[in-house]
């Protein structure tokens, strides 16, 4: 070390030093996701998932690009493993993958694509879960919540991996979920509902389910909660596996700045209305159906509030002429 200065080997010493206390954490956590507390693995026949600790929190991280109609989305919670989500506009589809413990207890943790709105707001999607071998009780949620923090006020219609559909909601900031008594399950346990849609009107908050496309009927009573404004709302997915990541796809959305559009003749019943009204068009051009008509015939119901005539024609794309009157 001829010609080095004692004052030289010191900083050249210490310069060392501070590099190994600084890089020996991040060489250490690269490539590793962070350590799964016990509370958070899920429920099995040897484990019971418990609530977080009160003061357990992470950060979500949130992306303010645009998404098909909503306005951005966020991993609610700081998932071990960061989610994604991408829309195809040819098939009207958005494909949604996210780890996440759960959306549960006092906090969450999903993937989050979210519309920031105020007054009252319909959704509805029509669910799927491409992987039949999933975790039983992942869920897409389609949720209203007053911000994009872990333990945020709430409601939601969760739609699981088994078929089970319930509302709940978390009646304030770090509060534990409360889950309505009815669910749609037990006997029917394993059938998944084609549509499912949420709706706030003031401050009543209702759910609705399609299990076959035919238009969407309430299932329970609505809760109430008030929600300041502005507050979020959108589609969300939790594989209920804190360190693995699970994907969901949900498609034809509705989303509006209003109540009773969850409710909707779905995709689905619009194609049986088009065929039944083009059928008999073409078979006798004298007699014209009405809207109430054609949507008894689809609720088998003298009941009929699914849309006016003028929105029907609009959505099929026919012209006043092929709309002809059913005999009473």
């Amino acid at each position: 070390m001829a010609g080095v200065s004692g004052v030289e080997m010191m900083r050249s010493l210490w310069t060392v030093a501070i590099a190994l206390v600084l890089c020996t954490p991040l060489l250490l956590l690269h490539g590793q996701t962070p350590a799964i507390p016990d509370w958070a693995l899920p429920g099995s026949a040897t484990h019971k998932q418990v609530p977080p600790p009160a003061d357990y929190h992470r950060p979500s991280t949130n992306f303010d690009s645009p998404v098909g109609v909503f306005d951005g989305m966020s991993d609610i919670g700081g998932p071990a493993v960061p989610g994604s989500a991408s829309y195809d506009a040819t098939t009207k589809r958005y494909t949604i993958s996210s780890a996440g413990y759960n959306i549960w207890y006092q906090r969450d943790e999903f993937r989050y694509l979210w519309k920031k709105m105020s007054g009252d707001a319909s959704l509805a999607a029509d669910v799927t879960f491409p992987d039949a071998n999933g975790f039983g009780d992942r869920k897409v949620v389609l949720v209203i919540r007053q911000n994009l923090e872990d333990d945020s006020k709430e409601a939601m219609l969760g739609e699981h991996g088994v078929g089970m559909i319930h509302l709940a909601q978390r009646p304030e900031k770090g509060a534990q979920m409360k889950d309505l008594q009815y669910r749609f399950g037990g006997g029917l346990a394993g059938v998944h509902a084609r549509r499912v849609g949420i709706e706030k009107r003031g401050n009543s908050v209702a759910i609705f389910v399609s299990l076959q496309g035919e238009p969407m009927q309430q299932l329970g009573p609505p809760i109430e909660i008030h929600f300041d404004e502005p507050f979020y709302v959108g589609v969300g997915f939790c594989s209920h596996l804190p360190d693995k990541a699970d994907t969901a796809m949900v498609s034809n959305v509705v989303l509006e700045n209003s109540a009773g559009k969850a409710r909707s003749i779905s995709d689905f019943s619009y194609r049986r209305v088009r065929y039944i009204v083009t059928a008999i068009a073409a078979v006798e051009k004298k007699i014209a159906y009405t809207i109430t008509s054609v949507c008894r015939l689809l609720r088998k119901s003298p009941r009929s509030n699914c849309c006016d005539i003028s929105s029907l024609l609009n959505t099929l794309e026919l012209p006043a002429s092929s709309l002809l009157p059913l005999p009473s």
